[in-house]
């Protein structure tokens, strides 16, 4: 179907330029470092797409629920699993247990200090046997630490459900996101439903949900505004994203149950399950046998030394120049935009993200110190079971020179723009708006996030003062960055000592027995 003239559905006039740079941009993957996702990864879905589209209904629809039951606070993320007895419960940082409270609409929620990062709902629906639903705050709220967050999700997922309504227009920062999409490989489906006028696309002047008649001479040809409007919407977005040719459209009128949309999703659930069982092999090469050390090592212990106070240095530096970012974010938010009332909310989501990049930059440099002093013991390249191999004994030679306890922990804004940690099982899971598979990487992650009192003092009517609201938002973040740089030389410190002794012990026994 190739209709005439369309009208501008998806892109508003001033955002066309900006869109058409989008696929030379690639901003979010590089920051985060997303790459492929790793095959155990649990498959899911995430449902994206600007308010009043009616995405929480969409995901009701899928689930056969309530929408009621999907309600959460403003800004939380919503986890909805399989399990054989519906469970609901809310991962709120500053906790090591999660808030459980009941699975049914007319149950009331917790009263918590603070909203969570995330609520999980556990459900016996069929549907979620092959993927789990997730549901994000609205697009026009994300802003861009949220969308960074977004993107990370998305790539481990592997799949987006985009929905947005007939009468709505593809914002700048959707157009973004949809191109980091494309370009990172995700799946992304698109869900339309009727606007306020029915199916007419935004920016004709008659609106109605029937199908209208066009006189063609002496006859009357049908229109099918439903075809119509999903043709102008597509049509929009590939002017700007070009990537997502590929992605599949529905409409989704009220009466519709989804059963197409569904099937679309199993259908993908298990092509992309199959495709990620067989990425990697069962056995990885150099998992089993003695793996003996080279004739002459070398410098390898002072090689170490160097390398990995360079990473550590050049880790606090980035983090550094990111927090900077992040406070001219945030003045202009509290000025502009958010006010005092926001002000916890936008600064928790870039702790998050910040957190998540702090987290990735580690593990990349733990691997590169592994491989680079390994490899020389024991010879490059460094097979990956050999490398898994020294993860275990780097782990328990954590214990033994500062205890993993005190790596494992939750830096917490405070109220008066101070950190506090929290450490004990559980206090870093509450951290994760949408979590993954367990972490085989040698440190715990990195976790920052605001307490509760953040909450309950910027949202109190007494505090409006935007310059007081600037003046903590600079000391918290400057607190953030001191905290930080600590926790990043402590790590690599505690790293170099523990694979030191490990090496050092292959070395001297000639072989590597673990």
């Amino acid at each position: 179907m190739k209709p005439g003239p369309l009208p501008a559905v998806g892109v508003p006039d001033g955002d066309v330029a900006a869109a058409a740079e989008l696929p030379r941009r690639g901003r979010l993957p590089v920051r985060l470092g997303a790459t492929e996702p790793r095959p155990e990864e649990p498959l899911a879905v995430i449902g994206v797409g600007p308010a009043g589209a009616g995405r929480p209904e969409v995901l009701a629809r899928l689930l056969r629920l309530d929408p009621a039951m999907l309600a959460v606070p403003a800004g939380s993320w919503l986890v909805v699993r399989h399990s054989r007895v519906p469970t609901r419960a809310a991962y709120v940082p500053g906790y090591r247990q999660p808030h459980s409270y009941g699975a049914d609409r007319l149950a009331a929620g917790p009263a918590l200090a603070r909203p969570p990062r995330r609520v999980e709902l556990s459900l016996p629906e069929p549907l979620l046997r092959h993927f789990s639903l997730v549901d994000t705050p609205d697009t026009g709220s994300l802003g861009v630490a949220g969308g960074q967050l977004l993107l990370d999700a998305a790539v481990r997922s592997g799949a987006v459900l985009f929905v947005i309504a007939a009468d709505q227009a593809f914002a700048a920062v959707e157009l973004h996101l949809l191109a980091d999409l494309a370009r990172a490989g995700v799946e992304v489906v698109f869900a339309v439903t009727p606007g306020a006028g029915g199916w007419a696309p935004v920016g004709e002047d008659a609106a109605t949900t029937e199908d209208t008649a066009v006189s063609v001479g002496s006859a009357t040809a049908p229109v099918d505004s439903v075809a119509v409007t999903v043709e102008a919407h597509r049509a929009a977005l590939l002017a700007a994203v070009p990537g997502l040719a590929d992605a599949r459209w529905f409409p989704l009128a009220a009466a519709d149950d989804g059963a197409d949309l569904r099937r679309a999703l199993v259908g993908w659930a298990a092509e992309e399950g199959l495709r990620r069982a067989s990425a990697e092999p069962p056995v990885l090469p150099g998992s089993h046998g003695r793996v003996p050390v080279v004739a002459e090592p070398g410098d390898w212990s002072e090689q170490l030394d160097r390398q990995a106070r360079s990473s550590s240095r050049r880790i606090r530096q980035h983090l550094a120049l990111e927090l900077a970012n992040i406070h001219l974010r945030v003045v202009q938010e509290i000025v502009f935009g958010v006010g005092c009332a926001g002000l916890p909310q936008l600064l928790d989501r870039e702790m998050e993200a910040l957190s998540l990049l702090a987290t990735a930059q580690c593990d990349e440099a733990v691997r590169g110190l592994i491989d680079e002093a390994a490899g020389r013991v024991f010879g490059a390249p460094l097979p990956m079971g050999v490398r898994r191999r020294l993860y275990a004994p780097m782990r328990w030679a954590l214990t033994d020179h500062r205890g993993e306890h005190e790596l494992d922990r939750v830096l917490l804004v405070t109220s008066t723009g101070g950190v506090a940690g929290l450490t004990g099982a559980g206090a870093a899971d509450a951290l994760a708006s949408h979590p993954g598979v367990e972490r085989v990487e040698v440190l715990p992650p990195v976790a920052v996030a605001l307490s509760g009192g953040c909450w309950q003092h910027w949202r109190s009517p007494g505090n409006r003062d935007s310059n007081a609201a600037r003046a903590w938002a600079q000391r918290a973040l400057r607190e953030v960055e001191l905290e930080l740089s600590r926790e990043v030389s402590r790590r690599f410190e505690v790293v170099r000592l523990s694979l030191d002794g490990v090496l050092s012990d292959a070395v001297d026994h000639g072989i590597l027995l673990a």
